[in-house]
Parts: C-alpha cells; sequence; structure tokens
C-alpha cells in the first residue's frame, strides 16, 4: 500500500487526512525506521508494507469504534505505537495512555510523540498487571484497545479492569478467533464484560483476515484482578 493508495483507502471509509496528518505518518514512518536500526520495535520496515500492516491495520478500528464518541484511550502493549498512535494522528482529540513492560519502546514512543507533537499522549513503562491495580488509572477509560497481545482470555483479564462502566475493550486479532471466544466466556463475565460485536474484515491488497471484539463493560470488575504479574497468562480464567 503506497501512502496515496493508504490516503485515498482512508477517504473512502470516510477518514479523510490533513496535509498535515499525512505529513504526521511521515514522519511516524521515517522515526521507526531510524529507532529500528538500533533497537527491535518490529520486523516490518518496507514503507508499503509499514502503511498496510501497521498504519492501515490500526486505523481499521475506527471503522467498527466511533471516535467521535469517545475521549479517553488506553492502549495495552502498544509497542512501537499500534494501535493507539495511528488513531490518535486520525483523531486529534482523543487523550491516549499507553501502557508497556519495556522501557525502550516507552523512550521510543516519547520521542516519537515530541516529533509528531501530539498534544494529550502519556506513556507508562509497567507490566498490565499492575497498571491495572493503580487506582489512578483503574476503570477510567472509555475504550481500551489491545492488538495481537496475548489469547483473549488473557487479554481480557489485562483490559477489562480499566475500562469504565458503560465503556467498551475493543480486541484487534489477526484471524478468526472462533475458539478464543469460546474459552474466554467465564473470563469477560467474572471481570465485568459482555461480549457486544464481532466483526470480521480482510486487510485490503494482502486479503489477510481480521477479527474484532467489542466487549462492553457492565459491571465493576472484582477486586482481586488483575491477578499478579505473569499469572492471567499461566493459568488464565477458565
Amino acid at each position: 500500500m503506497n501512502e496515496e493508495q493508504f490516503i485515498t483507502m482512508l477517504k473512502e471509509k470516510g477518514i479523510e487526512l490533513s496535509p498535515r496528518q499525512v505529513e504526521q505518518f511521515q514522519l511516524y514512518y521515517s522515526t521507526l525506521v531510524e529507532w529500528n536500526e538500533k533497537m527491535n520495535l518490529t520486523a516490518i520496515t518496507e514503507k508499503n508494507e509499514v502503511y498496510l500492516k501497521h498504519f492501515y491495520d490500526s486505523i481499521t478500528a475506527a471503522f467498527y469504534v466511533d471516535f467521535s464518541q469517545v475521549e479517553h484511550v488506553c492502549d495495552v502493549g502498544a509497542g512501537a505505537g499500534f494501535p493507539s498512535i495511528p488513531i490518535k494522528i486520525c483523531f486529534p482529540h482523543l487523550k491516549v495512555s499507553i501502557v508497556d513492560s519495556l522501557n525502550k519502546r516507552i523512550s521510543f514512543l516519547e520521542h516519537l510523540a515530541h516529533t509528531l507533537q501530539l498534544e494529550n499522549v502519556h506513556f507508562y513503562h509497567d507490566r498490565a498487571e499492575t497498571f491495572g491495580q493503580n487506582p489512578a488509572h483503574r476503570e477510567s477509560y472509555d475504550l481500551v484497545t489491545a492488538r495481537a497481545v496475548a489469547r483473549l482470555s488473557v487479554l481480557s483479564e489485562l483490559c477489562l479492569p480499566l475500562v469504565s462502566q458503560g465503556g467498551r475493550f475493543f480486541a484487534m486479532k489477526a484471524a478468526s478467533a472462533q475458539e478464543e471466544l469460546k474459552d474466554s466466556k467465564k473470563a469477560i463475565s467474572t471481570l465485568g464484560g459482555e461480549m457486544e460485536a464481532v466483526d470480521s474484515m480482510l486487510l485490503p491488497i494482502e486479503n489477510s483476515e481480521r477479527t474484532f471484539i467489542t466487549i462492553k463493560k457492565v459491571k465493576k470488575t472484582p477486586k482481586k484482578y488483575p491477578r499478579k504479574p505473569g499469572t492471567p497468562n499461566k493459568t488464565p480464567i477458565s
């Protein structure tokens, strides 16, 4: 996906980029490639691939979430900023918090936010399990996103404690997630969530499958969740 296709395909979906936003994506790409030479941020560095598999792929969230109705977003395990930074570029009003367990990635993201002149973006070097127990963040986000971080039963424990009542957890999965959905029913319900929608699409050009799972927070998460770091992964709620 070249830059022109990226701009055109987003416009077809009702997302029209200003010259400044186009420039921000250009800067994002050059900064990502430059830093990737010093640290392993992504295996994907070819420009057309980054525009398709990182930028466009992140923004597909906006095809299923009405970001005009969202204010506070938390991205769990964002890595090099996906999906939240491309979404923030497209929807500048958003207040974005990113939590990641690797400090070097946080350093990259802080530099990136400065380079792109992004406002209302905050970065936290923390494990999702301890972050979710922090009273300053627990149950305080309209939308929590995660992109291909872990299985849904584990992700739910990392993300749902951060979602405010009435807010949503939006999980972005690469392939069909039917088996994961089945395995995560108990976890979702235990953590105060309720399945709202499962959508799927094919990523253009390469036609790879994407699945999006929207979970609504209908009641408070019990205090004991999330459990200690590493526990959700070792023994998912089942």
